[in-house]
């Protein structure tokens, strides 16, 4: 079978028979938060790309984007391209392991390569945090660790989702608020660019 998917591929792994396979009524969706990074290539391209890649994803949709936000790269090699960065606020039937997978694949289609820590790249797809899931697992942290502590994560984040919380630490609106508001940290809030969501 053939797909206009760039996340498809060979070594995919089956998320739509996953999909098949739980109960996918409402009450049994979760609010997942979903940020997205690029300072490589059209960055812009890249996370219209991820957005609609996960627009695409069985068993997700999604319900804001945030505004695009530009910034300085933080840690890893000195002279690093500025970063733009966006939330995406989604609800799912996908457990997080599987929405990790997922992210990951789409990461791996935009040609991200992991051979530098905190290096230039692609495209990063991070969950933030999963409705009722807090994790301390190494593959897969809940909420997202240094999340409440990074102005270029907490903008967007509550851009996308006013009321938004970080589990264990408090309202985005509150911790964003400490490290100096909106513009802290050297984040930037692209007015002259934006992200749609796919009809």
């Amino acid at each position: 079978m053939t797909t206009s998917d760039p996340t498809t591929s060979a070594s995919a792994f089956d998320l739509e028979h996953r999909v098949d396979a739980v109960d996918t009524t409402l009450h049994s969706q979760r609010c997942a938060v979903i940020a997205l990074g690029s300072n490589l290539g059209n960055r812009l391209d890249t996370l219209q790309g991820a957005v609609d890649a996960l627009a695409d994803t069985p068993g997700l949709k999604i319900k804001a984007v945030s505004a695009v936000y530009e910034t300085a790269a933080v840690g890893g090699p000195e002279e690093q391209p500025n970063y733009y960065n966006a939330v995406v606020l989604l609800r799912t039937s996908l457990p997080p392991r599987d929405l990790l997978e997922r992210g990951n694949a789409i990461e791996d289609a935009f040609g991200r390569v992991r051979t530098v820590h905190w290096g230039p790249r692609t495209l990063d797809v991070d969950i933030l945090a999963y409705e009722g899931v807090v994790s301390e697992d190494p593959q897969l942290v809940l909420p997202h660790p240094r999340s409440h502590e990074r102005a270029f994560v907490l903008a967007p984040w509550l851009d996308a989702q006013p009321e938004a919380e970080v589990p264990g630490h408090g309202p985005v609106a509150e911790l964003l608020a400490a490290l100096g508001g909106p513009d802290a940290q050297g984040v930037k809030r692209r007015e002259d660019i934006r992200l749609t969501l796919p009809e």
